[in-house]
C-alpha cells in the first residue's frame, strides 16, 4: 500500500522552554503536514497524555502524526504511523504487528542500511543522516554531507530501489536547496526550527524550499 509521505518532516524535541505540544502547535500553525512526536523523557501515562494532545492538535490542523520507536503506543491514540531509529530492526516483524494501513519509517546511515531496509518490502520511507554534526540525536555515525546522499541516491537509482529518501541530522535552512540537488525525497529538521528565535518564521523558510 503507497502512503503519502510529505516532503518535509518536523521532529519535536526536548526543550526547557517548551513542550512538544507547544512546538506541534506552532508547526502545525506555521503550515506543517507532517510531525514526528519524538520523546524520551517521558514514561507511558505522560506519553499518552501528551501525544492525545498534539493528535487532536494534528487532527485540526490536517497533519500526519508519527511516533518515534513507542510502537505499543500506536493504537492507543490517534497516530498515522511510527518511525524506528533502530537500523537493525527487523521491519518485517514490526509491519505484521503495525499492520498494513500505518506508516513505517526507519532510519538508515549507508547504502547498506538502505539496502537491507528496501529489502523487507515493509517501509515507505527511509530517514538517513546524520548530514552534519547533531546535538539533538549524539551518535557516532558518520556525518554524510552533500557527496553521501549524492552517491547514495546514485547507488538507489542504480538498484532500483524507490523508497522515499530525507536527509536528516544537522540540517540548516541553508542546506536545503543544495541538499534536495543531491536527488533526495526530502528533509527532517528539529533544531533548526526548535532552536531558532522565530521558530514558525525558520519552519516557514524550510517549507518553501522543500514544497
Amino acid at each position: 500500500m503507497k502512503k503519502y509521505i510529505s516532503r518535509f518532516h518536523y521532529l519535536t524535541q526536548d526543550l526547557p522552554d517548551r513542550s512538544h505540544i507547544q512546538q506541534a502547535q506552532t508547526a502545525c500553525e506555521a503550515g506543517a503536514n507532517w510531525i514526528q512526536y519524538r520523546c524520551f523523557s517521558k514514561g507511558d501515562d505522560e506519553l499518552l497524555e501528551e501525544v492525545n494532545q498534539i493528535a487532536a492538535i494534528c487532527d485540526d490542523w490536517g497533519a500526519t502524526l508519527i511516533i518515534t520507536d513507542h510502537l505499543h503506543l500506536l493504537d492507543k491514540a490517534d497516530i498515522q504511523g511510527v518511525h524506528i531509529e533502530d537500523m537493525q530492526a527487523d521491519f518485517k516483524v514490526i509491519r505484521q504487528k503495525i499492520g498494513q494501513d500505518k506508516t513505517l519509517g526507519a532510519s538508515a546511515n549507508t547504502i547498506g542500511d538502505i539496502i537491507r531496509i528496501a529489502e523487507s518490502n515493509s517501509v515507505d520511507y527511509i530517514g538517513c543522516g546524520p548530514f552534519a554534526l547533531t546535538l539533538t540525536k549524539p551518535n557516532d555515525y558518520p556525518l554524510l554531507g552533500m557527496d553521501g546522499y549524492k552517491a547514495i541516491t546514485d547507488s538507489m537509482v542504480q538498484k532500483g530501489i524507490a523508497i522515499p529518501l530525507l536527509a536528516v541530522g544537522g540540517i540548516t535552512i541553508d542546506d536545503v536547496e543544495d541538499l534536495l540537488k543531491t536527488g533526495i525525497y526530502g528533509v527532517a529538521a528539529s533544531s533548526a526550527i526548535n532552536l531558532a528565535p522565530d521558530p514558525a518564521k525558520a519552519f516557514k523558510e524550510i517549507y518553501r524550499k522543500v514544497l
